[in-house]
């Protein structure tokens, strides 16, 4: 039957079923693991909810392994290029990491140090070594990109993920509307087969997002957020998005720079979290986070401030997806 297929009518069944897959079954399962993480106590507070609010947490790790058992599955009835594998596994092993992270604090600098070398199996399947610049034309970085470029940029966009988060659905849905917007301009170019595996993860993630979106049932830990972040330098590096991939995560970039500032200038205290005053209106410590900007001059919710960091990464990755060809 799959013979009798074209290339483009495969390629389509490919996609969707990598993407429906794990879609399906982690909205299917997420409740059995809300459950099972809540029995053994795995929960954390929700600072943004009016009282003691305990959620179940870690549940970053069934994005992880029922992508992983999709393709699995799928590869019974489809061959995927070599690369879709290793992504895989540059991407677990950030997962791994995120594990530690939530178990035990290995240090700030072992951490970033051995994070950077997880990402060199991508370095043999990085084939676009060249930087287009808009006007200016293509500008090959051969070894440069191949050992600094690809491993750095895995690094920084998984850091990057784990910063911009704190309300419900906040780091999953923006990482979401990145990962579609990678994935679709990987369509438009006709280039997914070495992106299968991160289409599969892509589909894993909506199917976490409609348990972690307001009000949340689960967070994901720091293996949900190592996890996608990987997930989003990875395509972005094996593609050679590096110009559009900057630019989708210009709204992360921005909120590590709002963040570096207030720790550097220490103009205000040390803070991680706001509080709901009562009435569902947040309050904020500062403006020095991207998310804290409209609770700290406007009264808005939870749900309204996280739907307006949603459209403000929307309009970085509609733009990111209209950049020509390779960019």
């Amino acid at each position: 039957m799959l013979e009798n297929l074209s290339y483009y009518e495969l390629e389509a069944l490919i996609v969707a079923s990598n993407f429906l897959i794990p879609f399906a079954a982690t909205a299917i399962s997420m409740p059995y693991f809300i459950r099972k993480l809540k029995e053994r106590g795995i929960t954390a507070k929700d600072y943004y909810k009016k009282g003691e609010v305990m959620v179940a947490d870690r549940g970053g790790v069934a994005i992880l392994l029922i992508a992983m058992l999709s393709i699995s599955l799928n590869s019974l009835f489809f061959q995927f290029p070599s690369t879709n594998y290793v992504a895989l596994i540059v991407v677990a092993m950030f997962g791994i990491f995120g594990i530690l992270d939530d178990m035990i604090d290995i240090g700030r600098v072992s951490k970033l140090l051995l994070m950077y070398y997880c990402s060199y199996p991508l370095i043999q399947y990085a084939t676009h070594t060249a930087i287009t610049l808009p006007s200016l034309g293509q500008f090959e970085m051969g070894i440069l990109y191949l050992q600094f470029i690809v491993p750095t940029y895995v690094l920084v966009a998984s850091n990057l993920v784990n910063m911009h988060s704190g309300y419900n659905g906040l780091a999953s849905g923006l990482s979401l509307i990145v990962l579609l917007s990678l994935i679709i301009k990987s369509i438009i170019i006709g280039d997914v087969g070495n992106i299968i595996a991160i289409i599969g993860i892509a589909g894993a993630l909506f199917g976490y997002w409609l348990y972690d979106k307001y009000p949340s049932q689960i967070f994901w830990g720091n293996i949900g957020s190592l996890t996608i972040g990987a997930a989003i330098g990875t395509i972005i590096v094996i593609q050679g998005f590096i110009i559009s991939g900057f630019v989708m995560l210009i709204p992360h970039t921005i909120n590590f720079l709002m963040y570096f500032y207030w720790r550097v200038t220490k103009k205000y205290p040390v803070a991680k979290f706001g509080r709901d005053r009562g009435d569902g209106i947040l309050e904020v410590p500062n403006p020095l986070t991207l998310k804290w900007v409209l609770p700290y001059y406007y009264n808005v919710t939870e749900k309204q401030a996280t739907y307006a960091m949603y459209a403000f990464t929307a309009i970085f990755c509609i733009i990111g997806i209209f950049l020509p060809g390779r960019i």
